[in-house]
């Protein structure tokens, strides 16, 4: 008989995701200061995670819909931005990347656009016309598919306050150049769970 996960099972995988998240945001976009945003909503406890068991782009774009809705509903110093991630659907970054145009349309659809948008990271993050294994990707690979919805307030307030943040993209490069995959590799090794979880999806392989 297959097994059924249970209420307190679904629990714990979910505490597990976003445990392998935030130790990736502290060790790496935090650590690296690949996003110099991202500290103080950390250390605020301002970020809303959310993990979803949706298993269709269908069922995740409502999921989305309804994250849409809190956070633009929601109080700035309460909840100042969600990562939504979803570890059961869109392993495969060829549609996960495609599904960024299901999640710009429904942004316009629920009249957001201008106030909320959403980023995105992914275990196989690839930009356009670079190699899989470039170290550059890194930037952007979370352990697991993850949107992440933002505050179009909070990132003109954001840039007003950090005079080099238009050149953030170009220095996130440099960063991971000088860092190699080596490097990123090392970043988990004092961490057990991390090396398990965010080494897994994140780290080169």
């Amino acid at each position: 008989m297959p097994h059924t996960p249970t209420d307190s099972t679904r629990a714990t995988d979910a505490d597990a995701v976003v445990a392998a998240t935030r130790t990736w945001l502290e060790k790496a976009v935090i650590g690296l200061n690949l996003c110099p945003f991202a500290k103080a909503v950390h250390v605020k406890q301002q970020i809303r995670y959310v993990v979803t068991d949706a298993a269709t782009p269908e069922a995740l774009a409502e999921v989305l819909m309804a994250e849409l809705a809190l956070l633009r509903d929601a109080d700035p110093e309460e909840v100042e931005t969600t990562l939504l991630m979803h570890p059961r659907v869109l392993a495969d970054f060829l549609d996960f990347n495609d599904f960024l145009d299901v999640a710009d349309a429904i942004v316009e659809e629920m009249e957001l656009d201008g106030e909320l948008q959403v980023a995105s990271f992914h275990p196989d993050y690839q930009f356009a016309d670079s190699e899989p294994d470039d170290i550059e990707n890194f930037t952007n690979r979370a352990p697991y598919p993850t949107l992440h919805l933002l505050r179009e307030s909070s990132i003109e307030q954001a840039v007003a306050a950090f005079p080099d943040a238009a050149d953030i993209y170009e220095t996130n490069m440099a960063t991971l150049q000088r860092l190699g995959h080596a490097g990123w590799r090392r970043l988990w090794l004092d961490d057990a769970a991390g090396d398990a979880h965010a080494g897994e999806g994140a780290a080169p392989r």
